[in-house]
């Protein structure tokens, strides 16, 4: 039987996001979470590196979550960053803003991909692992630096191509596996519910900051309809909390299959029914959101799930990657992002209220 689980969700307004960011951890009751005197890695998520509104952790995201972790005795911090086919970590947090922040509350920035940071150790699970053990024959490699840390995710409310939803489990991605990532697509709903099964076995203490000020709609991670929702969130269950967020998106979360599976397997609460709202009342509350489709959609489609999923060894096990990566990156960083969503991202910032808070951010640096 599953344990009712919390969820702390918050209205917001930029003139008020940072206090309200440390009222959300309280709610959240984040000293019950993290074990006092333990570090804690703080885990951005830059599905982009352009700034593009909903993608990515927002600076006013990292910093009021910062600010209420130090006041609650947390002070030892890290900034954790990774790198994929597709993005690029050094510039995702230059132009999302992040360096000015971290840098004035004085919070080391350390690289997965970096042996000087951490390496890669062999991990063995001492619960059964669904699927990576069959993606990594030869072992399960996690970064050093992660083990006997607590950890706090920053994901942003957004849909995604692959996985409908994307949040704070879906943050573990990125900085538990190697760059052969890509060869978990296929079992993605899987790989994300093994990874949780991983994190509970190395970090002391698990906890989800999630920003919903802007939220993503249609086909993410990267290319999305931004919508403005003025709404936070936090829970110390990384199920919950995915759950809430794809609710509020208009989602069954029970229809998502890295939700379920992990709700099933009791590593969290995915069942609304079973979750207790703590904040604001977002009873009926419903976004209709719809994912759509675009040419990286059905590419991935076609790679991952399609009729030619059997090519995937390979496309993917082969040098034929580089060539499927550099579509990617052609398609959104050469003709999306100059073409299209950079028009949105200015749009966004002369227009919209979080917008012009992050043209204030590029200003000042930080609001503290």
């Amino acid at each position: 039987m599953t344990t009712r689980a919390q969820v702390a969700v918050l209205y917001t307004h930029p003139e008020s996001v940072l206090a309200d960011y440390d009222r959300l951890l309280e709610l959240a009751k984040v000293d019950q979470v993290l074990p006092a005197g333990v570090p804690v890695i703080l885990k951005d998520n830059i599905s982009w590196h352009y700034p593009f509104p909903s993608a990515n952790t927002t600076p006013w995201q990292l910093e009021g979550t910062i600010m209420a972790l130090r006041a609650r005795g947390y002070q030892e911090l890290a900034c954790v960053q990774n790198k994929t086919v597709v993005t690029n970590a050094f510039k995702g947090e230059d132009l999302n803003r992040y360096l000015p922040v971290l840098q004035h509350y004085d919070v080391p920035v350390l690289y997965n991909f970096r042996p000087q940071d951490m390496s890669w150790v062999p991990f063995e699970s001492k619960v059964p692992l669904d699927v990576l053990p069959r993606v990594y024959p030869k072992g399960l490699r996690v970064p050093d630096y992660f083990i006997g840390k607590s950890i706090v995710h920053l994901p942003t409310v957004k849909c995604h191509i692959y996985t409908t939803t994307t949040g704070a489990m879906k943050n573990a991605f990125g900085g538990l596996l190697t760059t052969n990532r890509h060869y978990t697509h296929s079992w993605i709903h899987e790989t994300l519910v093994d990874l949780l099964k991983v994190q509970q076995q190395i970090h002391p203490g698990i906890f989800a900051v999630m920003d919903g000020t802007t939220a993503g709609e249609g086909t993410g991670p990267r290319v999305m309809k931004p919508r403005t929702k003025n709404i936070i969130l936090a829970s110390g269950d990384q199920v919950a909390i995915d759950a809430i967020a794809a609710q509020l998106m208009g989602f069954d979360p029970l229809s998502i299959g890295y939700i379920r599976i992990a709700h099933e397997q009791g590593l969290g609460v995915g069942d609304p029914r079973e979750i207790e709202i703590v904040g604001d009342d977002i009873a009926g509350v419903n976004w209709n959101f719809h994912i759509g489709v675009n040419l990286h959609r059905a590419l991935g489609w076609l790679s991952w799930y399609g009729p030619t999923k059997f090519l995937q060894k390979l496309l993917f096990h082969t040098p034929l990657v580089h060539v499927t990566s550099f579509v990617s990156e052609f398609y959104h960083d050469y003709y999306r992002w100059p073409f299209i969503e950079s028009r949105v991202y200015k749009r966004w910032k002369r227009e919209e209220p979080w917008g012009r808070l992050f043209a204030e951010y590029q200003e000042r640096g930080t609001l503290g």
